[in-house]
């Protein structure tokens, strides 16, 4: 699961340099003046709601109160995060998938996902197994597609928790096909040719039976 580090992205349109004072522009430290409040609530502004609030908290993280804003730089802001103010994954349209500091232990516990989740990453897991034959491919993988899936089939409070617990039965089933690979050819070496039919007896089923998800850690091999 990709952490999101870099807001840079957010903020190309919105702000102008502390030497330039642009039309319409204003200091960041000039927020709160009654000045700006009343731009921003002219503008159709909530300065209560927890949008606004999360994005003047990126701005200032991201800047410094010499730097300039605009009205519409900040309605782009807000755009990027929903009513509870929690940020939206751009190439899902879903919130609740940023790892923060404050989230980071609370998103590693296992809950129920769905089956139908369980199978696609089973099938797409076996594919690319044997297709590069255990080697791992950053440029060919689908894997990304799984977890979005899984994404839009939770509740926002759980998707972190959710892509963990999938992360788990991932590892389970790929050290049972990498088990069932040395079975059928013990001198087989990730990288090297899979003899054909060495994951035919391994089932999801089988796969999930010999491990929880909470043994799947990372002494893995995958």
């Amino acid at each position: 699961m990709s952490k999101i580090t870099d807001y840079a992205f957010l903020f190309q349109k919105s702000f102008g340099t502390s030497g330039v004072n642009a039309i319409g522009s204003f200091q960041l430290s000039q927020l709160n003046s009654s000045s700006v409040q009343s731009q921003l609530k002219a503008a159709g502004i909530d300065t209560n709601s927890k949008q606004y609030k999360a994005a003047v908290k990126q701005m200032m993280s991201a800047g410094n109160g010499a730097m300039y804003g605009n009205i519409q730089g900040i309605k782009n802001l807000m755009s990027h995060y929903d009513k509870d103010g929690d940020y939206i994954n751009p190439v899902n349209g879903l919130a609740g998938l940023l790892v923060t500091d404050e989230n980071e232990n609370s998103r590693k516990r296992i809950i129920s996902i769905p089956d139908s989740s369980k199978e696609e990453m089973y099938e797409l897991t076996k594919k690319e197994f044997l297709r590069e034959n255990d080697v791992h491919n950053g440029d060919t993988t689908k894997r990304s597609e799984v977890y979005n899936n899984l994404y839009c089939k939770m509740q926002k409070k759980d998707r972190l928790a959710a892509g963990y617990t999938l992360e788990k039965y991932e590892r389970i089933y790929r050290q049972a096909f990498y088990d069932a690979a040395k079975k059928a050819d013990p001198n087989w070496e990730i990288g090297k040719q899979i003899k054909d039919g060495a994951l035919d007896s391994v089932t999801r089923e089988l796969a999930e039976s010999g491990k929880s998800p909470a043994q799947a850690t990372l002494d893995t091999k995958i």
